[in-house]
């Protein structure tokens, strides 16, 4: 992937890495939730339309947010031996240039929006706000994962919005879900930063969470599954759902065994991983509304 981008012409390698193109975990953390909101809120057929609008949407406004991400730790960056490299950083580009490729995937993803019903418009406006403030909250907010698990998570919401016209109970509680999950594997990438953010003064999970955190992390994981079993009972969903929940329970105990040790590498890793503790959510979720639809009358 990254010889590719360098591949391209002009300065859109460095646009390109601004918005992690290269680096897709962050798109698939924001992407599980939403399929999860979409298949239970359509009962496992979501039309291909709300599939492209949310799909096209997830990779637009995760992208928005590194842009944003940059921008607002452009000070920082150059001092942090993970990001140092980052466009911003290097002075390759500028701040107003992160602004505007912000600003114009915002307004894509709007476009896109704006094909669906009046109230996945207006929660547009909050997920906007969301997305565009989270970076800042580092600077104050003693948990910023939590924060960022609701605007990661916003996209449950908006799905149950786009597809039903009204938010259920069972989409707060997979919003709840998803903050934990946030919590969960964000607080894993804070603790390969912990020595940097102490030093710049950056609030983390991994700080608030101290000598805790591998417990908080296992904490945050179980009440995350118990909270999407509690959404699967709402939603009247059957074993398959549980069964994946199942698989995700083990995947959260391997990542307890990688951060167990506190090495970065490891953490790095089970952050990594967590793309197949969503995967393994999905894909109880579609074996169950599959079943569901082949055993109907």
């Amino acid at each position: 992937m990254s010889a590719m981008i360098e591949r391209l012409p002009g300065r859109f390698p460095l646009y390109a890495r601004l918005v992690r193109i290269d680096r897709p975990i962050g798109i698939l953390l924001l992407l599980w939730p939403t399929l999860w909101a979409l298949w239970i809120a359509a009962d496992g057929a979501p039309g291909v339309h709300l599939l492209l609008v949310f799909g096209l949407g997830t990779v637009l406004m995760r992208s928005a947010g590194c842009a944003i991400n940059d921008y607002a730790d452009r000070d920082f960056d150059g001092a942090v031996e993970r990001t140092r490299q980052r466009p911003l950083a290097t002075g390759a580009l500028q701040a107003h240039e992160a602004l505007a490729v912000a600003a114009v995937l915002s307004l894509i993803a709007l476009l896109l929006v704006l094909s669906c019903n009046r109230l996945t418009v207006l929660l547009s406006i909050p997920a906007v706000f969301l997305a565009g403030s989270y970076p800042f909250t580092k600077r104050f907010f003693p948990c910023p994962q939590a924060y960022l698990g609701v605007a990661f998570g916003f996209g449950i919401p908006m799905a149950f919005a786009a597809v039903q016209g009204s938010v259920p109970a069972v989409a707060w509680w997979m919003l709840a879900a998803n903050v934990l999950w946030s919590i969960a594997y964000d607080t894993e990438y804070a603790m390969v930063d912990r020595p940097d953010d102490i030093r710049l003064g950056i609030h983390s999970s991994a700080l608030l969470f101290g000598r805790h955190d591998v417990l908080a992390v296992m904490l945050c994981y179980a009440g995350t599954l118990a909270l999407l079993a509690r959404a699967g009972w709402l939603a009247q969903l059957g074993w398959a759902w549980y069964l994946g929940l199942l698989l995700a329970l083990g995947i959260a105990g391997y990542h307890g065994l990688l951060i167990r040790g506190r090495e970065r590498s490891r953490c790095f890793r089970a952050f990594l991983h967590n793309n197949w503790l969503g995967a393994a959510v999905f894909g109880g979720l579609v074996l169950d509304r599959t079943l569901a639809h082949f055993s109907a009358p």
